[in-house]
């Protein structure tokens, strides 16, 4: 009998892998070994995932908020020496018994490409521990979907149909739709042909 979900996240990087998990506490460590730093989400993080999955967004957007600026300086030091634009990037979903063990294998959900990466900082009043800096970290990841979209206006010639097809597609033949529509300019086209 299950009892919680675990949304783990792991960016593959050039040169490592970061696993992070939603939620606060201690670290988490999966089925195979894997240890997963804790990290605060967005409270939108569960919505543009989700959207993400169905498809319905093009990029997933991931804010880790509420961390050190130290912490923030460090990953914008580390954007800066190694880009991390193109690295994968993999949701899973995983089941965790009552006494938060895993059970069973995770779930990938998503999987995609990093674009971009921003840190930001900003200033937090606390009462107890006086005011202090706070480092907001956003991914944003792009999947398939991604190269469905054209802007307003933007014309597909027949060398972008064919590149496009064949990221989308590579073990099928060209795309030869662009060289065909010309030939039906042309074309007369009786309707209804009794």
């Amino acid at each position: 009998m299950s009892y919680n979900l675990r949304i783990l996240c792991d960016a593959i990087l050039p040169d490592r892998t970061i696993r992070v998990w939603d939620g606060s506490g201690r670290v988490f460590l999966d089925g195979e070994g894997n240890l997963y730093r804790a990290a605060q989400f967005s409270e939108d993080a569960l919505q543009q995932i989700e959207a993400a999955i169905n498809g319905e967004a093009y990029t997933l957007s991931l804010s880790l908020i509420a961390l050190p600026q130290m912490a923030g300086d460090e990953v914008w030091e580390y954007d800066e020496e190694t880009p991390i634009s193109g690295s994968k990037f993999v949701v899973k979903l995983q089941t965790v018994d009552e006494y938060e063990q895993p059970e069973g294998e995770p779930e990938v959900v998503f999987t995609g490409l990093i674009d971009n990466l921003a840190v930001t900082d900003q200033g937090v009043e606390d009462d107890e521990d006086g005011d202090r800096w706070e480092s907001i970290v956003t991914i944003e990841v792009t999947n398939r979907f991604t190269l469905r979209t054209l802007a307003n206006g933007a014309v597909l010639s027949d060398v972008d149909q064919r590149e496009r097809s064949k990221v989308l597609n590579p073990s099928a033949p060209d795309d030869e739709f662009c060289t065909r529509v010309p030939t039906l300019l042309s074309k007369t086209v009786r309707w209804p042909n009794w």
